[in-house]
């Protein structure tokens, strides 16, 4: 039996979530068309016949520039810790990137200072050609391997699996086979709820949005009760961008609310009752209290 600790870096929008999902045949994790998605290190969790494989969907990395980026640099420093314990680390590429930036810089620095072996992972390959991206970053770092894979596609999903379980040890499985994710249901509903918004407002709403989960009750916790509770509140920076996720008279909040409703229900088997608020934090992303608040440790 294999068992271990596969990372996932790159650019912001490299295709990591996309790929995760991909992998578990599953929407594990949120994808958007926005970089910075993914916010939080999230674990998922591949499991087959030989092997558990702890896929790692880290906040995509990029070149802080600015002094006040505090959560810019809690997804930098969060990266560079899980990094060192990890047993392989992916870094994933777009096919479609034109050429090396700061980002990337930034990340051949983090990589360079760890020991664990390095695959490059060109995604989105039924768009553009790899082997041009390939060549390029091959050029740039040494790789212990690479493959170019396609999750819209399920292209080389397969053969991707099968590089990586040449660097994962032996041992024995770390979790349940039938866990999907190492995470609780509060985090995976907000995520849920976050990904919606940055799905239907992916032009109006920057990264300025996160999701607090209120309330969770549910069956399994109260057996009295026969639906799921969620109170969660969303919060943003001014009151400009509260009135564009509430919509006009209530449009936007209540789509946002049932696609959210829906796949928590695909996601926990329950019946569920949303609740949704609004609510303005004034430059939330540069507040530690409020950053360490809603689990962002700096």
């Amino acid at each position: 039996m294999k068992s271990g600790t596969v990372a996932l870096i790159g650019r912001p929008n490299a295709g990591k979530s996309s790929l995760v999902n991909a992998i578990l045949k599953t929407r594990a994790v949120i994808v958007s068309p926005k970089p910075q998605t993914t916010r939080n290190i999230i674990r998922c969790i591949y499991n087959d016949d030989e092997s558990q494989i702890i896929f790692t969907d880290t906040p995509g990395l990029y070149k802080i520039t600015a002094d006040n980026d505090k959560l810019g640099k809690f997804f930098s420093a969060s990266v560079s810790d899980f990094l060192e314990d990890a047993d392989l680390i992916c870094r994933l590429v777009d096919a479609g990137t034109g050429k090396l930036n700061n980002d990337d810089a930034a990340i051949n620095e983090i990589i360079s200072q760890v020991s664990t072996p390095v695959i490059l992972v060109v995604t989105k390959a039924d768009k553009f050609n790899p082997e041009r991206v390939m060549k390029m970053y091959g050029n740039n770092f040494k790789f212990a391997d690479q493959i170019a894979v396609s999750a819209l596609r399920n292209r080389n999903i397969d053969e991707f699996i099968t590089l990586v379980k040449k660097y994962i040890p032996d041992g024995e499985m770390l979790f349940d086979p039938d866990i999907l994710m190492a995470s609780t249901e509060k985090f995976m509903a907000a995520e849920i709820i976050r990904g919606e918004i940055l799905m239907s407002l992916r032009d109006e709403i920057p990264h300025c949005t996160a999701v607090e989960i209120n309330e969770y009750k549910s069956p399994d916790e109260y057996p009295d009760r026969k639906s799921l509770y969620i109170r969660a509140t969303l919060i943003v920076e001014t009151e400009g961008q509260k009135k564009i996720i509430i919509g006009s008279g209530g449009n936007m909040i209540k789509k946002i609310g049932m696609a959210s409703r829906k796949n928590i229900q695909e996601a926990t088997g329950f019946k569920v009752f949303l609740d949704l608020w609004v609510k303005v934090i004034p430059d939330w992303r540069r507040n530690n209290n409020i950053l360490r608040r809603f689990g962002y440790a700096l």
